[in-house]
């Protein structure tokens, strides 16, 4: 299993979810977990998924769901769950 760490921040505003979730499911990525809030008019996602059955690399994924960010208006992070958690073990 290759976990990868999603994460989704901006102004919130209507399809957010549902744009990031339709780019996921049809590149064959799992959502294992996710958590989600909006804060005074920002949003806020992060998910875990499995990429084990997707045909892209993680390089792939990262720059498509960052054009996918542009063109909604966020900021769209992809990381490899061990980059992820070799950056927040400080």
């Amino acid at each position: 299993m290759k976990k990868t760490i999603i994460t989704v921040t901006g102004k919130d505003t209507v399809g957010i979810i549902a744009k990031v979730c339709v780019y996921l499911a049809e590149n064959n990525v799992n959502i294992e977990d996710i958590s989600q809030t909006i804060l005074q008019g920002y949003f806020h996602m992060m998910m875990i998924t499995d990429t084990s059955k997707s045909a892209k690399t993680n390089a792939e994924l990262s720059a498509e769901l960052k054009a996918v960010g542009e063109e909604i208006g966020v900021v769209i992070r992809c990381q490899r769950e061990d980059i992820f958690d070799m950056m927040h073990r400080i």
